[in-house]
């Protein structure tokens, strides 16, 4: 199967500090990777760092077959890299739409063909009804579905999750996972930092695990989470 994303033996430095540490990761076309650890593992810089918004001090990153390593993120979103954030940071002065069109000018500097990308973001996310109400009136749940429709409206072919599922009640965690799995089935590959296991076990292919910026393990998610390395690193040997 072919690669959607590689990251090769990526190092990241803040001054003296190592937060990446040779890290590499493969992420086959229409698969789910999952990338977990405890608080301060390097998880986020990682995903920066591959989606461009910290430098990469050693190692490479290709997306299909084009090194996008020293790219800026605008370059790297037009390729086909779209992403969520971990906080969300809607413009709350705007509707809804007004929002994902934002994104969706990437695709068309033509007003209406821009709308219609935003409004079929917004149907895929199940926001086409909140479409003109403010931004500021969106429950968290919403504002995730706001997020992803964001970045779908960039038109990804590789879509970058930073802790979508945080703070979601089960029944909007189950709506988000049975969509995420939707998004695959149409062929977009996912690239997903996430803290909740149950997201990480339904939905990764493969798994990767950081500790103080370092690969410690990868796998399966069900044999990652019993990997007694892993059972260390998130809850300690006490």
């Amino acid at each position: 199967m072919h690669a959607a994303l590689k990251a090769e033996n990526i190092t990241v430095r803040f001054g003296g500090v190592v937060a990446v540490n040779n890290v590499s990761l493969h992420l086959p076309e229409g698969g789910v990777l999952g990338l977990i650890g405890p608080n301060g593992a390097g998880k986020t810089t990682l995903f920066n760092a591959i989606t461009g918004f910290v430098p990469v001090a050693e190692g490479k990153v290709h997306y299909y077959q084009t090194d996008v390593t020293h790219l800026p993120p605008y370059k790297r979103t037009a390729l086909g890299m779209g992403r969520t954030f971990q906080t969300e940071r809607p413009f709350e002065g705007l509707t809804v739409l007004e929002n994902v069109l934002v994104a969706a000018f990437l695709r068309s500097a033509n007003r209406r063909e821009a709308e219609d990308i935003a409004l079929a973001a917004l149907e895929k996310v199940g926001l086409a009804d909140r479409a003109y109400q403010p931004a500021s009136d969106l429950n968290l749940a919403r504002l995730r579905r706001l997020e992803l429709a964001k970045a779908l409206a960039t038109q990804p072919k590789v879509l970058f999750l930073d802790e979508i599922m945080a703070g979601l009640n089960p029944p909007a965690l189950h709506d988000m996972i049975v969509f995420l799995r939707s998004l695959t089935d149409s062929g977009i590959s996912i690239l997903m930092v996430e803290h909740i296991m149950e997201a990480i076990i339904e939905l990764s292919d493969h798994v990767l695990v950081l500790a103080s910026g370092n690969l410690i393990a990868e796998g399966k998610p069900r044999d990652v989470v019993a990997d007694p390395r892993v059972i260390d690193a998130y809850l300690g040997t006490d």
